[in-house]
């Protein structure tokens, strides 16, 4: 999908400023809300401490991150403890992660992290910035996409071409029971639906997730009944229609994830 405006609109004669303001008039013509479907997000003024769209409908938050190169494992962010603080906040962002081909003047990619699916397992603290730095001392972090489940991001736009908006919508809305756990609890499912999509098929059996077992007590060092556990988030990934159960041990993911 092409950008659709003259590089000579922009003021900024760096390529990044210039980038900057295509990705940003990419996302206010083209973005619709993936939480309520809303057709159009609104920008906040510049230098917002956090966000940088929001739905006008719905008021869901979105943080833009936009590069030449596909988004790899992980993405630097802001300030490590602001981040951590505004996890379990109503306003905290949902990350948007664009990718574009400049010489093309082309969006090739875009993808969404619900606000829900970010934990303090998938934020990683940076080394301070050095005594000479301008900010000295500064502690930034990086958000680890490795860490976010399949389900958790969720693609507008593949390989330049969209995504149908109902699919979309049905993907976000499936997982979207999370936002009512607590931080914690919504660790614990995330684990175990990370450990559901490695098992690579629609129908699995419960002695399948306990093959991850040792994974699941290696995050969670301190909790010694991890079947327990395990057999409980699974009950609340059913009652909330993530995955069905079948009967006898055995699940079967939900169409549409």
């Amino acid at each position: 999908m092409k950008l659709g405006f003259e590089e000579s609109q922009s003021p900024f004669d760096s390529g990044s400023q210039q980038a900057r303001v295509w990705t940003e008039r990419w996302v206010a013509d083209w973005m619709f809300c993936t939480n309520c479907g809303a057709p159009r997000l609104s920008q906040f003024p510049a230098n917002s401490p956090v966000a940088d769209f929001f739905c006008p409908n719905c008021s869901d938050q979105y943080e833009v991150k936009s590069q030449r190169k596909v988004f790899g494992s992980r993405v630097a962010d802001g300030a490590y403890f602001t981040k951590i603080e505004r996890l379990a906040s109503a306003s905290n962002p949902n990350l948007m992660l664009l990718q574009y081909d400049r010489d093309q003047r082309e969006v090739r990619n875009v993808c969404v992290v619900p606000k829900h699916f970010f934990v303090p397992d998938i934020i990683e603290q940076r080394k301070p910035l050095s005594a000479t730095a301008r900010r000295a001392g500064w502690i930034g972090s990086n958000i680890l996409l490795s860490k976010v489940p399949e389900s958790g991001r969720i693609f507008v736009l593949r390989n330049g071409q969209p995504e149908s908006k109902d699919l979309v919508l049905a993907k976000w809305q499936q997982t979207l029971f999370l936002r009512n756990q607590g931080v914690d609890a919504r660790g614990w499912l995330i684990e175990v639906m990370k450990a559901v999509e490695a098992i690579d098929r629609p129908e699995f059996a419960l002695e399948d997730v306990y093959a991850f077992e040792q994974r699941l007590h290696t995050a969670y060092p301190n909790n010694n009944n991890v079947r327990p556990k395990i057999r409980q988030q699974l009950q609340v990934l059913r009652d909330n229609g993530y995955l069905d159960f079948l009967g006898r041990g055995q699940y079967r993911l939900r169409l549409g994830r």
